[in-house]
This record gives structure tokens, C-alpha cells and sequence, in this order.
């Protein structure tokens, strides 16, 4: 049962009194006691699948509702009850929607998360960024960058001389690039170095080109919802091309004849 921010319990998990706003790391709070593995890159990853759309405020941060917060973990419980695919857990919350009451699976056994074959569940974004950035922007300063990666100034220096990690003109550092940081970071612990990820970030680079590609036209029309379209589109096309990648290197990692 999801606890409210005032302390008390809903009977089904709610985010507080009817109609109030909470932020993602509230959100977090609410689902860590039924959900305890669940993370904010988890939540954002189910945003961008369109599981659930919490406002964004002037500033562009989120702000979920008692009915977001809900419906999360109703995807939450079906991923872990019945390891139902992302799709089918669309499908069956657009019927209850409707007020249809589609009848689910039984419980099943979960399959092997090593596999390298078909992934258990829809692929989950793996960066854990930890709190939004609260800096001018949404961005975190330079001190606080080094601070999030426990790497060295000459470190991250390397990392932007290779455009792995690319500052804003003011010289803050959005989530995107904590992300970027991060994961960096965690690679260099397996003895990669940033010279090693040149591949990585120029088929980051074309696949970025390719996503422009279709979404450019769209983004010049003059009607605001085709342009906003545009920016839905884009993101869909991104997970798309990561998953697409993921694919590719479960694939190439696979032994020759299984």
C-alpha cells in the first residue's frame, strides 16, 4: 500500500489529497515500499512509453497526480505479477479506461534475466541520474558534475575534448550530459577509456542524424501541434534506435549457433 505524503495510506496508492501535484522524487517515495527496486530512470522510462503523462511545470519539471501515481503502480504490479509486456499493460489499462475489465494471465514464473535472447520485459533506460538538476535551467554546475561521478577535473576535461560530455553555454550541465557522465564514468571502470568510446559516440552521432532526418519537416510546419508532434516523434524514434542497438549487441555477444 502507497503511503501519502502526509503519512497516511491509501486504499489503492494515492500521491496525497485529490488533485494535488508531486514531483518525480515524491513519486519515488510513494512506490519504493511495494516497489522497492523502482528507480527515477525506471518512472522517466515509462513516461517516454507513454504508460503515463505527468504535467511539466514552466521550468520543465514533472509533476505527477494522484491518478499518475496510481496508474504507475498499476504497471508496476503487472510487470511484476505477470511479466506482461509493456504493450499488453497498455492495452489493458486503455480498457479499464473505457471501463472494460480485460481478464489477465495467471501469475507466471519470470524468465532468465541473463538471457540474451528475447529481454524479459520492455528494455528500462539504465541510467540512474538520481535527483533532477536544481541549477539555473535544470542544470548542475561544474563542481557538482565531478561531484555525481567521483572523477577528477582532467577527467571530465578528457571527456569534453572527445564530446562525450558537452556543456551549456553557460557552463552548467543538463541531465542528458549527468547521464552521459555517469555512464562514462562506469565504463572507465572496466578499463575503457574515453579514446574507446569514439565509436560509440560518432554511431550516436549518425543515428541522431537519422532521427532529425524524418522529424526536420515537422518541425518547420507552422501548426504548434505538428511541431509538437515533432518532439513526441523524436523521442519515439530515439528509444527505438536504442533498443535497436541493444538488440544488435545482445545479438554480436551471442556464442556462434545459439
Amino acid at each position: 500500500m502507497l503511503q501519502t505524503p502526509s503519512g497516511g495510506a491509501g486504499s489503492s496508492g494515492t500521491a496525497g489529497a485529490e488533485g494535488r501535484l508531486v514531483s518525480i522524487g515524491t513519486v519515488l517515495n510513494l512506490l519504493r515500499e511495494e516497489f522497492p527496486e523502482v528507480t527515477i530512470s525506471k518512472i522517466r522510462f515509462l513516461e517516454a512509453e507513454g504508460l503515463v503523462e505527468p504535467q511539466r511545470t514552466p521550468s520543465g519539471y514533472r509533476k505527477f497526480s494522484t491518478a499518475d501515481v496510481e496508474r504507475l503502480a498499476q504497471v508496476l504490479r503487472m510487470q511484476r505479477d505477470h511479466y506482461l509486456p509493456l504493450k499488453v499493460i497498455r492495452e489493458h489499462l486503455d480498457a479499464l479506461a473505457r471501463g472494460e475489465r480485460l481478464p489477465l494471465p495467471a501469475p507466471a514464473q519470470p524468465r532468465d534475466g541473463l538471457d540474451l535472447g528475447e529481454p524479459a520485459e520492455e528494455p528500462e533506460d539504465p541510467v540512474e541520474t538520481g535527483p533532477e538538476p536544481t541549477g539555473p535551467g535544470g542544470r548542475v554546475g561544474r563542481a557538482e558534475l565531478l561531484e555525481l561521478t567521483g572523477v577528477t577535473e582532467g577527467e571530465l576535461v578528457e571527456w569534453e575534448s572527445y564530446g562525450l560530455v558537452v556543456p551549456h553555454p553557460d557552463g552548467g550541465f543538463g541531465a542528458d550530459s549527468v547521464a552521459v557522465a555517469r555512464l562514462v564514468a562506469d565504463l572507465g571502470r572496466f578499463g575503457l577509456e574515453p579514446r574507446h568510446l569514439r565509436a560509440v559516440k560518432a554511431a550516436a552521432d549518425r543515428e541522431a542524424g537519422l532521427v532529425e532526418q524524418v522529424v526536420a519537416p515537422l518541425r518547420r510546419h507552422r501548426n504548434p501541434q505538428t511541431r509538437a508532434h515533432a518532439e513526441a516523434t523524436a523521442r519515439e524514434l530515439a528509444g527505438l534506435s536504442v533498443r535497436l542497438h541493444a538488440a544488435l549487441v545482445r545479438s554480436a555477444l551471442r556464442p556462434h549457433g545459439q
